[in-house]
């Protein structure tokens, strides 16, 4: 989601919402504490020189429980940021805390901010030989003779 959508969608809420891809939410009385551009200049694995720029929602699972943040307050951080910073239409990455800091692409479902999890992956598969199919194990040369090898008192362990 771009940050213009999100704009455009903010004014018609009565609450802000997000939902993790599993549906849990992240706690009502979350804060946002950071919205900001983010630049990354690097250099895939294939030697390709790249630029990226996203727009960074840092959110906040706060001790603040009576904490609500409004849609008309979110819509003004953001204007303020892109007033401020210089913050352009990209693309949204939330960032939130759950055993380490996630970063989510985000959505919207009609009701929710559905945060979408990421991964990895390689930007020049062509140039590094990785196969771009998903790995599919073959179990066809696995033999049974040894099936019982570590069974209890056959002393493998």
């Amino acid at each position: 989601m771009k940050l213009s959508e999100i704009k455009s969608i903010l004014p018609t809420l009565e609450n802000v919402a997000f939902q993790l891809e599993d549906g849990t939410f992240v706690p009502e009385h979350f804060h946002v504490t950071e919205v900001g551009q983010v630049s990354k200049h690097f250099i895939d694995c294939g030697g390709v020189i790249r630029q990226e720029k996203i727009v960074n929602f840092q959110l906040w699972d706060a001790n603040d429980f009576e904490h609500r943040l409004k849609p008309a307050k979110l819509l003004h951080i953001i204007e303020l940021s892109e007033q401020k910073l210089g913050i352009e239409d990209n693309e949204i990455e939330v960032e939130y805390q759950a055993e380490t800091i996630g970063k989510y692409g985000l959505q919207f479902n009609g009701k929710n901010f559905v945060l979408k999890n990421k991964a990895t992956a390689c930007l020049a598969s062509d140039a590094c030989g990785t196969k771009t199919k998903a790995f599919e194990p073959s179990f066809n040369n696995l033999s049974v003779e040894n099936a019982n090898a570590c069974a209890p008192g056959s002393g493998c362990c």
